[in-house]
């Protein structure tokens, strides 16, 4: 199981892309088409015209990593196709790779804490 850390943004390309793209070739497209900075410490999601694969970008703060992952059953659940990113919870992020409903997926929000006396 892949966990991102707690905190982290993660950010979802919702329309496919050419998935014969490594690194540099995805590196490029978060900055043409989401004028974005790909080495910021955010996971860029891309999905494949085939909803059973899945690929993730991001900078470890040492290098460009770039993760692949195929279903063998089934299919991954994406958002609609659209132009543009939608944002995930690193939870969702999660789920989305187990191949689980990750629109089930809620964030519990607490508040913040207060020093005792």
């Amino acid at each position: 199981m892949i966990v991102p850390p707690t905190g982290i943004r993660v950010l979802v390309a919702t329309k496919p892309v050419d998935f014969r793209k490594g690194m540099d070739g995805l590196a490029a497209h978060v900055q043409d088409a989401f004028k974005a900075d790909p080495f910021s410490g955010v996971i860029y999601v891309f999905r494949a015209k085939r909803a059973d694969r899945v690929k993730l970008l991001f900078w470890d703060q040492t290098g460009l990593v770039l993760v692949t992952k195929r279903l063998e059953n089934g299919q991954f659940r994406w958002p609609q196709l659209q132009d543009g990113v939608m944002r995930l919870s690193p939870a969702q992020l999660s789920a989305l790779l187990e191949g689980l409903d990750w629109s089930r997926v809620v964030a519990r929000r607490v508040s913040r804490p207060t020093a005792t006396q």
